[in-house]
């Protein structure tokens, strides 16, 4: 994954072929960097490469930002103002839930489009966010460890599980191409009837958690190999075309009605645009695997490729899949601060599979998020640093 830089130019991500950085040591001989603090707080994460989603300089990105005159359709579009760092975005249940980088979990009124604080979990990069059937709501915290909560009807927070050590001495990942393979990045979630799915981005995985924190492996994606892209002009930086195992790096989920599970990837080092794929999980299977060299066999299907650096996903009452791409040039463009790389995009899969479709084209940047209301309306979160909020798209 990618951290998108620091003051006075980009940070170097790339100290071998295989992940992608992570501010924060890296083991195995790998160089580190500084871990990027926002505004002079604690460090967002400490985890290798491939578990550095979307960390960067808050002053660099919001610069870049500045520079383009409808970031995430200001003045137009926008249907919430005034969030910092908007990310994780979800609807059900007749309610609207956004989480921002200050920690604050809120609920969007319709009536005014005005945030009402419902909770809150640390500072730092925004947490994922889902609406159970009955309205209650989960928060992901995410980097490193990430804990899973629960608000009920009560109000009150609840700790269902700390994922990361869970995952650390259950499910370590086996098809890890860093030696690292007890990492965990829970990123993304998807409320279920019995419960909740995650998405753990350096786990390469899905796992259920029940409400009182019981665990269930669903699947995990293997590795994919993918060429260097090309517009790098970096010495440090393998020539375009040269081919890098890379490794999935597991951002979203989201169940269908018929219990299908969908996966999606963000894509880990070199990041390469157009080689993130969506993967179909059959009802009822656990301990499914992904096979990019056999995507059509077994209990995990791919439904899509093509698509670049997926940080969130939903699907309509219709059946059409939507996906969030943080860069339409990939993370590590991103990162590089290659002119044009802060412009996102929100995909439309459709109910076939066989079409994509962007929405809203050119004026999503760096989004966190993407959820569909009862209406069929699509929204979504950002940018993910500096001031934003929620626009509807389409």
């Amino acid at each position: 994954m990618a951290h998108l830089g620091h003051p006075g130019g980009p940070v170097r991500a790339f100290t071998g072929a295989r992940g992608a950085q992570l501010a924060g040591p890296t083991g195995g001989g790998r160089a580190s960097v500084p871990l990027f603090r926002p505004r002079g707080g604690a460090p967002l994460m400490t985890s290798p490469r491939k578990r550095a989603l979307v960390v960067a300089c808050a002053g660099a990105v919001a610069a870049a930002l500045a520079a383009v005159p409808a970031a995430n359709g200001a003045g137009s579009a926008r249907a919430v103002e005034g969030l910092n760092g908007p990310r994780g975005l979800d609807i059900g249940h007749g309610r609207m839930i956004v989480a921002d980088s200050d920690g604050v979990i809120s609920e969007i009124d319709r009536s005014d489009d005005s945030a009402h604080k419902i909770g809150k979990v640390a500072k730092g990069f925004g947490s994922a966010v889902a609406v159970a059937g009955n309205g209650d709501v989960w928060a992901l915290t995410g980097g490193g460890h990430g804990t899973l909560y629960l608000w009920s009807g009560d109000h009150k927070r609840r700790e269902v599980l700390d994922v990361g050590a869970w995952q650390k001495r259950h499910n370590p990942d086996p098809y890890d191409l860093e030696d690292k393979a007890a990492e965990s990045n829970p990123y993304g979630l998807d409320a279920v009837a019995d419960g909740v799915l995650v998405a753990d981005a350096a786990n390469n995985s899905v796992i259920h958690v029940t409400r009182k924190g019981k665990v269930t492996p669903i699947a995990r994606v293997k590795t994919r190999t993918v060429e260097m892209p090309e517009g790098f002009d970096d010495p440090e930086l393998p020539p375009a075309g040269t081919p890098i195992p890379s490794e999935a790096v597991i951002t979203s989920v989201v169940q269908g009605k018929d219990g299908a599970i969908y996966l999606g990837e963000l894509r880990g080092f070199p990041a390469t645009p157009g080689t993130s794929q969506v993967w179909r999980v059959e009802p009822g299977a656990h301990g499914a695997v992904c096979k990019p060299n056999k995507p059509t066999k077994g209990a995990c299907t791919r439904v899509a490729d093509g698509l670049t650096s997926i940080v969130s996903l939903a699907i309509g009452g219709n059946g059409a899949l939507y996906a969030a791409e943080l860069s339409k040039m990939g993370w590590l463009a991103a990162e590089m601060q290659l002119e044009g790389s802060t412009e996102g995009a929100i995909i439309k899969i459709s109910k076939n599979r066989e079409r994509m479709r962007e929405l809203s084209p050119g004026k999503v940047h760096l989004p966190g998020g993407v959820a569909v209301g009862a209406n069929g309306n699509v929204f979504t979160s950002g940018p993910v640093f500096g001031p934003g909020g929620v626009m509807k798209v389409g």
